[in-house]
């Protein structure tokens, strides 16, 4: 029988490849840290485009430069994003991604800068910069299906409340949309220490559950045990988190797991910045902890709204996706009101139930899909940090 959500609907940029945008950006993306000049200058030649710069994409090598790649091409894959000029210093480099990108239908064009330099490249981008710009700006949206909403989620400056209140909110919401057809994803590996056996318990099957924990295990032996050093106080749990009465990362990682309700289970396991392929339905994302390094993975990932519970007030934004802040701090909402979406402190108080608070984000959400500003979209927050695995060449 269908319930009270099956009818949700929302008007969405549908893409190319029939992934549907709840934004509607035209991108200048730099392969290398050495390319953000020139693709700022782009961005402020052309208004109405978006410049990502970022630290990084020299002389990487490996799995890590894997990821550089993923990220790149899985940011400017998104749906949130309707056109990209890609910038780089090679040509070898930017065409991968050019060609990564290409995959989904949308247009992209890529510069290299080596014999050309900086004032013949940046007039170059410019000017198809501004074809892009007269194109996307000209696309109208659609009515689409609440089914074609992709939404992640990651906690931060996480407190006693968040898990009381902001987190659950996010699991209701879970149990009520992934069953309408839905992608959702939630990760935060480290944080998930002290309450992994719940975790492998909550895989759609004992198989997935496994692989899970084999992952989990893993980040645990090769980054966690072999980098720290007499505990891990103040990184996890963080000074804000402690502050806020999460004195032991077990307690964070049983507040953190509320974010995927009583009913969910996740489906599949990505690594940082991959795409699910399984179909509709939850999975977890093998990636940092860290606010602005998770939201950037989850958004090349594929991910187009992001929900973030928050204690202490974490303010960050993504400069491709929406994300929405909930909190449950009846301090943080007085005191930060600017930058929380979805009030939730009434939970605490008892004059608001979980299933209110769920449907509450989800009304936020669909409004966000409709193309209401976040509180961060509006304050200015546009933190996009790549993930870098390990010292480069």
């Amino acid at each position: 029988m269908a319930s009270k959500y099956s009818n949700l609907t929302f008007k969405g940029y549908r893409r190319e490849n029939g992934r549907v945008g709840v934004r509607n950006h035209v991108v200048i993306l730099p392969v290398d840290d050495i390319s953000n000049a020139a693709c700022e200058a782009v961005a402020n030649n052309i208004k109405g485009t978006l410049a990502l710069p970022h630290s990084y994409g020299r002389l990487q090598f490996g799995e890590d430069l894997d990821l550089h790649f993923r990220t790149m091409i899985g940011t400017g894959s998104n749906p949130n994003v309707a056109a990209v000029i890609v910038i780089g210093i090679e040509p070898g480099w930017t065409k991968r991604i050019v060609d990564g990108i290409a995959e989904t239908g949308k247009p992209v064009t890529g510069f290299a800068i080596e014999q050309n330099g900086d004032l013949k490249t940046i007039m170059d981008a410019s000017r198809k910069a501004k074809e892009y710009v007269h194109w996307a700006t000209e696309l109208q949206r659609e009515e689409c299906s609440v089914s074609d909403l992709w939404v992640s989620t990651k906690c931060g400056e996480s407190d006693t409340t968040t898990g009381l209140g902001s987190c659950p909110t996010v699991g209701n919401m879970y149990d009520k949309l992934l069953p309408e057809g839905i992608y959702g994803v939630f990760g935060e590996t480290s944080e998930i220490t002290g309450a992994e056996h719940i975790a492998k318990a909550r895989a759609i099957n004992p198989e997935v559950g496994e692989r899970w924990y084999k992952m989990w295990k893993a980040y645990q032996d090769d980054v966690i045990e072999a980098h720290k050093v007499d505990d891990l106080s103040e990184s996890q749990p963080t000074k804000g988190n402690i502050e806020g009465g999460l004195t032991t990362i077990e307690e964070k990682a049983l507040g953190n797991l509320e974010k995927i309700g009583r009913t969910s289970k996740y489906i599949d396991i990505l690594g940082p910045a991959e795409a699910p392929k399984s179909g509709n339905g939850l999975y977890f994302m093998d990636s940092s902890s860290a606010a602005a390094e998770c939201v950037t993975l989850m958004a090349a990932g594929g991910y187009v709204i992001h929900t973030f519970p928050t204690g202490q007030g974490n303010i960050v934004g993504n400069p491709i996706v929406p994300v929405v802040k909930i909190s449950a701090n009846p301090r943080t909402v007085r005191t930060m009101s600017e930058h929380i979406d979805v009030d939730v402190s009434g939970i605490l108080r008892r004059e608001m139930t979980i299933d209110e608070a769920g449907d509450a984000l989800i009304d936020t959400i669909m409004r966000t899909a409709n193309g209401r500003f976040t509180a961060a979209e509006a304050l200015g927050h546009r933190e996009f940090v790549m993930t870098k695995l390990y010292r480069s060449a």
